[in-house]
């Protein structure tokens, strides 16, 4: 279970429920150390994985616009675990299927009971990690852009992330169960969620830039010998 103590009552009750929370304008002073530090990264990419970009590190750390919110969440020991920037535009405009995020990135490939399947992206080691792990990790999506309701926003399913690992035939039954929520933002917003929650995106109706960057943040040290390759 996520600690949500740090949190005002009301608005851990919430995260706690639905798995996920709006932190308004939460990047808006840091905005330009992001685009700094995401300025050389090829536009257009689905998904890159980003890591040792010096200038992120004041916006992850704890005092930082990002830090902090996971620190709320999380406790003290929450440190950034994983960092993706995706960028959606007019020329690259995908949709995402429902569906739960389900790997850590880790610095060695080492057996370990319930870490399985493993695979390699962008030459780093990913791996499935027992749910309970995930459980008690949080994925902020700090938004660059604009992402009205024509912008491809985030869909999610609330409460899903209370119902462990979904297989994938049972994910539509999910989601009709929970409903949806589209989770619009200003540039500057960050949206907090619980990793395991179910999330969709549609192309955009009217596309424009949506550069979103995603961070995972945990608490725990991996078992076993693993350990997390960091951002």
């Amino acid at each position: 279970m996520l600690r949500s103590n740090m949190l005002d009552n009301k608005a851990a009750s919430h995260f706690v429920t639905s798995g996920a929370l709006l932190f308004k304008a939460a990047m808006a002073n840091q905005m330009d150390q992001v685009l700094t530090a995401i300025s050389e990264i090829p536009r257009g990419q689905a998904g890159v994985r980003l890591w040792r970009i010096p200038a992120l590190e004041p916006v992850l750390a704890r005092n930082g616009s990002l830090g902090s919110i996971a620190e709320q969440i999380l406790g003290s020991c929450a440190r950034p675990v994983r960092a993706i920037l995706f960028d959606k535009s007019t020329e690259a405009n995908w949709s995402l299927g429902w569906h739960q995020d389900r790997t850590i990135c880790v610095k060695q490939r080492q057996e370990a009971p319930g870490f399985g399947p493993w695979t390699v992206k962008n030459g780093m080691i990913h791996v499935a990690p027992p749910f309970e792990l995930l459980a008690r990790m949080v994925t902020l999506r700090a938004h660059i852009d604009d992402v009205p309701a024509t912008n491809a926003p985030l869909v999610i399913a609330p409460g899903s992330h209370r119902f462990g690992r979904v297989a994938i035939d049972q994910i539509d039954e999910l989601v009709a169960k929970c409903g949806q929520v589209v989770c619009l933002a200003s540039a500057g917003d960050v949206w907090a969620y619980a990793t395991p929650i179910l999330h969709a995106s549609d192309v955009a109706s009217a596309p424009m830039s949506r550069r979103v960057l995603q961070v995972d943040y945990a608490a725990d040290n991996l078992p076993y010998g693993l350990e997390w390759l960091g951002v």
